[in-house]
Formats: C-alpha cells, sequence, structure tokens
C-alpha cells in the first residue's frame, strides 16, 4: 500500500515464547505447533535457540525439533545463537534453515545491569568486543550491517533511557562498521524490559531518519509487558513510507518473556494475530490466513497449559460478510461463548434470549442481498 513501509512479521513464539514455558512440555507437541504454524503463511518463523540447556533448559532438544518437524517451501526458518558454539550447531541443520544473512549485526546494550545479568558481561565488554566481531563478519562476506540497541527505552533498575543514550549507542557501532568499510543500513531496536511509549518511538524514528537517511530497514523487538508495543510498533509503521522495511517481532498469543528482566512471562510479546489483524485493517495484506493462525493460538494454550494473551484471538476478528452475527443470537456474557466465532453457535446454547419478537432490519436485508449477488457474480 502507498505510503507504508514493507512490513516483514518474525514470528517468535518457538523461541522468545518457549524459552520462558516449561521445560518438560515435549518435544513432539513443540513440533506439532511447528507444523502448525508453518502452515499460516507466515514467512518467517524463529525455530529456537542454540544455547546452553544449563541455562536454557527449554531449548535443549532444539536439535529433536528441527529433525522432526516438516518445512513448508517458502517459509524461512531461523535459529538464534549468541556464540560461535552456537555458529557451529545450527550450520549442521542447512537446509531446513536458511543460511545466515549476509548483513553484519552488532549489538550494544544501554543497560549495563541487564546485559550482565543476561550474557554475562558489561557493556564496555560489549563495545571491546566490537572490532574482532567485525572483522570476522567482513571476512565472512558481510557487505552491510543492522546494528542494535538493546534495553533501549529502559531498565527495571536504572529507569529511562533517553533519545541521546540511544543515538550515542547506535553511533558508536556504525563508526566500527565504517571502520572496517562497511555501510550501516538497518537499526534493530530491543526492548526487553517493557519500557517503550508511542511517543518516544515516533521521536526516535524521526530523528534517525533524519540524521541517517541511510538507514532504510528498522527491526523492532519490542515487549508488551506493559501494553504499549503494539502501539509502538504502529507509531513506527506510520513514521516510515515505501523506502523502507519495517520487521516486527512478534509471537502468537503474546507468547514470550525474558527470564533475566523481572517481569518473566508477562513481558509478553506483541501478539501475532494481532498484528496481523491491524495489518490487514489498514490494507496491508499480509498473506497470513488469520483463522489458521488463531487455531494455533487456541493450540499453544492447550500446549502451554495457561490462557494467552493476544484479543483477536478471543473475542475474533472483526466479521466481515459472511461471518456476521446472527441477529437474533443470545446474550453472549463468558469468554467460551464468545468463541462462537470460531466454534460456531452451539458455545452459547441455551443462554438468555429475551427478545420478544424476532429482531428484522432492512439494512440487514440489504446486507445479506449483497453478500448473495457477490457469491453469484463470483460462483460462490
Amino acid at each position: 500500500m502507498t505510503g507504508f513501509p514493507q512490513v516483514s512479521i518474525i514470528e517468535q513464539g518457538m523461541r522468545e515464547g518457549m524459552q520462558i514455558e516449561s521445560a518438560a512440555i515435549p518435544v513432539a507437541e513443540k513440533i506439532r505447533l511447528l507444523d502448525a504454524l508453518s502452515a499460516t503463511g507466515l514467512e518467517n518463523i524463529v525455530v529456537g535457540s542454540f544455547v546452553s540447556p544449563r541455562w536454557v533448559p527449554q531449548m535443549a532438544n532444539i536439535e529433536e525439533i528441527i529433525n522432526g518437524f516438516t518445512p513448508v517451501e517458502g517459509v524461512n526458518y531461523t535459529a538464534l545463537v549468541l556464540n560461535q558454539r552456537g555458529i557451529e550447531r545450527r550450520a549442521r541443520f542447512m537446509p531446513p534453515l536458511s543460511p545466515p544473512s549476509k548483513v553484519g549485526t552488532s549489538r550494544v546494550h544501554v543497560c549495563d545491569v541487564f546485559v550482565q545479568r543476561n550474557a554475562g558481561r558489561t557493556i564496555a565488554q560489549e563495545i571491546e568486543m566490537l572490532p574482532a566481531q567485525i572483522e570476522a563478519q567482513v571476512k565472512a562476506g558481510a557487505t552491510e550491517a543492522m546494528v542494535a540497541v538493546n534495553a533501549a527505552w529502559g531498565s527495571n533498575w536504572l529507569g529511562e533511557f533517553s533519545e541521546d543514550q540511544r543515538m550515542e549507542t547506535i553511533q558508536l557501532q556504525m563508526d566500527a562498521w565504517a571502520a572496517a568499510g562497511v555501510p550501516t543500513t538497518g537499526i534493530l531496536f530491543g526492548d526487553p524490559m517493557s519500557w517503550n511509549t508511542p511517543g518516544a518511538m515516533e521521536s526516535q524514528i524521526r530523528r534517525v531518519l533524519r540524521e541517517w537517511p541511510q538507514v532504510t530497514t528498522i527491526n523492532l523487538h519490542l515487549h508488551n509487558g506493559r501494553g504499549m508495543a503494539p502501539i509502538s510498533a504502529y507509531v513506527a509503521m506510520k513514521e516510515l513510507d515505501e523506502r523502507h522495511r519495517l520487521i516486527v517481532d512478534t509471537a502468537i498469543g503474546g507468547l514470550g518473556g525474558c527470564p533475566y528482566g523481572g517481569n518473566g512471562r508477562l513481558s509478553k510479546m506483541i501478539p501475532t494475530e494481532d498484528f496481523v489483524h491491524m495489518l490487514e485493517g489498514e490494507g496491508i495484506q499480509t498473506g497470513v490466513d488469520l483463522a489458521a493462525l488463531i487455531e494455533c493460538v487456541v493450540m499453544a494454550e492447550g500446549i502451554v497449559g495457561h490462557e494467552l494473551w493476544g484479543h483477536v484471538s478471543q473475542a475474533g476478528p472483526r466479521p466481515y460478510g459472511a461471518d456476521a452475527y446472527p441477529m437474533d443470537m443470545p446474550f453472549v456474557e463468558t469468554a467460551e461463548e464468545a468463541q462462537h466465532f470460531r466454534l460456531g453457535p452451539e458455545t452459547y446454547a441455551g443462554c438468555l434470549a429475551p427478545w420478544k419478537q424476532d429482531i428484522t432490519s432492512a439494512a440487514r436485508d440489504e446486507f445479506e442481498a449483497r453478500l448473495a449477488e457477490h457469491a453469484g457474480a463470483h460462483g460462490g
């Protein structure tokens, strides 16, 4: 759609989501969910991470999952790695995993407490490691770079961070890449502790575009513990245009959370189904089967053993056309009854229906006539 950037969704439920759920979830159940996600039309799925099972036991069986699932042609499957050992383990699974991008990456945190809790090093050590990391990636063929600023908006230990702090963290990485002859064309903003706000996002994106017009890709990894992430992502999308690409990390049902940040599962992610519904409502076609995606959320709730945090999976998408609700449906009060949008009228069977006469509407008659005419014109 003219005026909007190209928007890419990266589904993180199998990685960001499962890393905070029980380590006792059977491999077969994870494979079942991954296969279901693969059939939704999602183009980018992170299947898990190659990390130490000592600290992330939920990822101890990543090899079994990759060996057991059924890849779908056209889906880009990736896995997170954090060190050379992870890189070597991942390399044995290409394919079905996609080869690493030729875009080099670097990451520096703004919160010195979080990075020590999360990665066992200080910010100063991260910066000290940059030249060697960049040199290795240039030798491997990196011709452009994406720099990441993590814990970007604030910290549960150190408070809010300023825009200037984020800009300085980005600039020092850009300078390091430039010293190696590599331009920076992308920026990733990570927010593991849910400090993002729409106003700060708007100002940040505007300043990035003003100071670094060569940056054409923005990647947002926003946690949604305080409910701001979907709004912040939308604001970013509105600030970009057709010259840009916006990558948004999401997870079905909002699955996700960081054990190092203090909020656990409640730090959540942007629910994929809600984000898809929003994009489609704005006229941006995603190619995702929303009904199939909602069924994945229902499946995931059964697998993890608790209700998830999305909205569209609970109340249903906006009902268009033949999906419009029956006018004479009875009272709907409970969450279970509201599932009629996917399970049918049996969910509200026996509910109160105090209508003294049938509900009629000329507007509804016209609406249904248009539906019938449209179906006839299309052979439906």
